[in-house]
């Protein structure tokens, strides 16, 4: 681990949004290129993308495995999961509402943890986020081949790929409105659901031909633990990626007029949303159905449980639903691929052109990066379906429990740090600070121990530890490189990038315009200007 970087500067960091002396907040472009990400974010957009954001494809199409495993008990397995989103949510809250930036938990475990941590769990993430893009391309074109079969498979997963990437090439706002639509039509899908599903389980649904037994089926077919009580961990492997997304809020709230309030709105609505989305809509369906119902598995439990009802095509119904979920986890995928290099281009931890953004704000070449790769990994799903992408797909399969494990790692050391330099920025606090933080790393580390006894999950763990391990070692070596480095030496910059020149703002020496807490080490005057502060 390496030594902590100097102090933050008590202002944030010139060309974020929502930086009072940011040029990008108040809508200006520098010369020539665009100066920074743009505010282009309005509430409306934060909120949907922050309700959105936890309902991905897989609750529609993966709970039902996880119900046919686990039983009702795949509740407590939802519930507790939940929990350990809801405090991670928290811990990035604190953290995101003190300094707002679109590298979020990555810049904000540059500083804490060292340039290395910053680095490693960027790549990841970013990694992680583009394998998703060929999963929901692939997903989605499956669903639109059923309806027109006429167009191939491969054509559509370009067409969807090509249409979204042209939303988010556009600019900021594009992304938000299509995402507060996409958002908007889950949580109708889901609240008009739960709404429905009550009422059927009442026997208060006219015409319905569900037999309304109310909570009768929660127990009436082997009990409430009808595969014990260990299926609740088993449980708990099979649903614990569906909530991976909840923090891309923190990411976006950065491109918003006022990224504070977004961040603090996000993170105090989290529970309600787990508790509605997630627990709600599993409940209705086990109160719906006996668990054991082969429908559950051969249709997927939301349609097993609307045809239970009576209500007609709910196949295709579902299918207009999925489909929506697929191209939001597209768009939003996306999004932050691209706000992810952004990052990493701004604090030298990647090629620079990541860093460069248009006259309205966009960073074009980190999203057409995201995007190429996301092309290749299509490629690889229709050629080498079962080596090459499932080693993609397996390799990146724990990136999730480690961005959350590096939260709660973060947020340890980032308190102390936002009390000591800006305490008035505290405006979220995570609760029994630092009871609950180490409560939540052990449930992480134990679900990790967990997935290594599981023959399904095993290989996850091992492959997404192996890459990790080769990305923590390329950071480790370019860290240890910098610190050799004559210029960087005599500057003072530590194991910051030397490639930044006065006032440019590009690398870790400079501005500092990404990097969040800490991580830049300037300071800026009243007038915006980036002084070195000697």
């Amino acid at each position: 681990m390496t030594s902590l970087p100097s102090p933050i500067k008590a202002d944030g960091d010139p060309g974020e949004p929502g930086n009072p002396h940011s040029p990008s907040s108040s809508g200006s472009a520098g010369p020539g290129d665009g100066d920074g990400l743009r505010a282009g974010l309005k509430n409306r957009h934060l909120s949907m993308i922050a309700i959105g954001g936890v309902i991905g494809a897989g609750l529609f199409v993966g709970s039902g495995a996880g119900i046919a495993a686990a039983g009702p008990a795949i509740l407590l397995s939802y519930a507790l999961v939940g929990l350990m989103v809801v405090l991670v949510m928290r811990m990035l809250g604190e953290m995101a509402a003190a300094q707002p930036t679109s590298g979020s938990f990555s810049a904000y475990a540059d500083r804490a943890l060292g340039h290395w941590a910053g680095f490693s769990i960027g790549w990841l993430y970013w990694f992680f986020w583009v394998v998703v893009l060929a999963v929901e391309a692939t997903a989605g074109a499956q669903i639109l081949e059923g309806w027109i079969p006429a167009v191939p498979q491969w054509a559509w997963a370009l067409i969807v790929m090509v249409v979204l990437t042209a939303t988010n090439l556009a600019s900021v706002a594009s992304y938000g409105e299509f995402e507060f639509w996409f958002a908007g039509i889950k949580v109708v899908a889901i609240g008009a659901f739960v709404v429905i599903g009550l009422l059927a389980v009442f026997g208060l649904l006219p015409g319905s031909d569900n037999p309304g037994a109310g909570f009768a089926h929660l127990t009436d077919t082997g009990g409430f633990l009808p595969e014990g009580p260990g299926a609740i961990l088993t449980g708990v492997l099979m649903v614990v990626f569906s909530f991976m997304g909840s923090e891309i809020v923190t990411l976006a709230a950065g491109e918003s007029a006022d990224p504070q309030r977004a961040v603090s709105k996000a993170t105090n609505s989290v529970i309600w949303r787990i508790a509605v989305f997630y627990l709600g809509s599993i409940f209705v369906v086990l109160t719906l159905l006996p668990w054991n119902d082969p429908s559950i598995v051969k249709d997927g439990s939301y349609v097993a449980a609307l045809n239970s009802i009576g209500i007609p095509h709910a196949g295709q119904v579902m299918n207009v639903i999925v489909l929506t979920a697929v191209l939001s986890c597209l768009n939003s995928g996306l999004y932050t691929a691209s706000r992810m290099a952004f990052s990493l281009g701004r604090r030298g931890d990647a090629p620079r052109a990541f860093a460069r953004t248009s006259a309205r704000g966009v960073p074009r070449a980190a999203i057409l990066s995201s995007v190429l790769f996301g092309f290749v990994a299509v490629f690889f799903n229709y050629r080498w379906p079962d080596t090459v992408f499932a080693f993609l797909l397996n390799s990146s399969g724990a990136v999730a429990l480690f961005v959350w494990l590096v939260i709660c790692c973060t947020q340890l050391r980032m308190r102390g740090i936002i009390l000591r330099e800006s305490p008035g920025k505290l405006v979220v606090r995570m609760w029994l600070f630092p009871y609950l933080t180490w409560a939540t790393i052990a449930m992480i580390l134990f679900v990790l121990v967990y997935m290594l006894t599981d023959d399904d999950a095993r290989e996850q763990v091992l492959l997404s530890l192996l890459v990790a391990a080769v990305v923590v070692g390329i950071a480790l070596v370019r860290e240890s490189r910098g610190r050799r480095t004559p210029a960087a030496a005599g500057a003072g910059i530590g194991a910051g990038s030397a490639e930044a020149g006065a006032g440019t703002g590009a690398g870790r020496a400079g501005a500092g315009t990404d990097a969040g807490p800490g991580v830049g080490h300037d300071r800026v005057g009243p007038d915006g200007v980036s002084r070195d502060g000697r």
